[in-house]
């Protein structure tokens, strides 16, 4: 039977472990977003060099599995770099986010009709302002609905970070389990605490594709 009267007492540890769980998948999400999106660009550039570089690098970071990724920076790499473990989960986490969101971000600049990228050529607009004006825009709008797959599927994957004794949420369990030898009350408050981010996120995700939707709709109109 679930203990309610132990979920109540240890709830306070286990909201502080989810805080760090959030603050892991933030951090890890800020940096597949910002090199993922540097990624794609390159890789849809003309440089074949550069396409080939990051098609090796996403298929090693999305060919093996994030677990083996983490403990081979806190392990390994770390010998020179000394971060604690939490760095050293976001670090991972997020290199390995970058890989599926550079695809993502490349899809949809791929999405974008040639015509517009045209256009925006033979009126000379450099490089770089058609990608941050007219393709990256678009772009992100489209694959906006991935991108939220992907935010919550890091939320889910910051459990792995106990591997390395990072103290979110799932290492909490583990310890309360240890501690009371009560784990089908432990994990079914985890899963509960991990549905409700999960739901709360893909709602305001939907919101947000709904708005962005309204307005692209409302612009044409005009």
């Amino acid at each position: 039977m679930i203990d309610f009267t132990l979920i109540i007492n240890r709830l306070p540890e286990l909201l502080y472990a989810t805080g760090v769980s959030l603050m892991l998948a933030a951090g890890a999400l800020l940096i597949g977003s910002a090199l993922g999106t540097f990624l794609a660009i390159l890789e849809t550039s003309p440089s074949q060099v550069a396409r080939k570089t990051i098609r090796i690098y996403t298929t090693i970071l999305r060919g093996t599995p994030m677990l083996i990724q983490i403990v081979f920076i806190y392990y390994i790499i770390n010998n020179w770099l000394h971060f604690s473990a939490f760095w050293c989960a976001l670090i991972a986490i997020g290199l390995n986010s970058s890989a599926y969101i550079s695809q993502i971000i490349k899809a949809g600049i791929r999405s974008i009709s040639y015509g517009q990228i045209e256009a925006a050529q033979t009126l000379g607009i450099p490089r770089k302002e058609l990608l941050k004006r007219v393709i990256l825009p678009q772009a992100i709008q489209t694959v906006l609905p991935a991108l939220g797959n992907e935010a919550i599927t890091l939320i889910k994957d910051t459990s792995l970070a106990s591997m390395i004794g990072v103290a979110e949420l799932f290492f909490a369990g583990k310890v309360i389990i240890a501690q009371t030898y009560d784990a089908l009350s432990v994990y079914v408050i985890v899963a509960c605490i991990y549905l409700t981010i999960t739901i709360s996120l893909s709602y305001a995700l939907t919101l947000l594709e709904s708005k962005l939707s309204y307005h692209a709709t409302d612009k044409k109109s005009f």
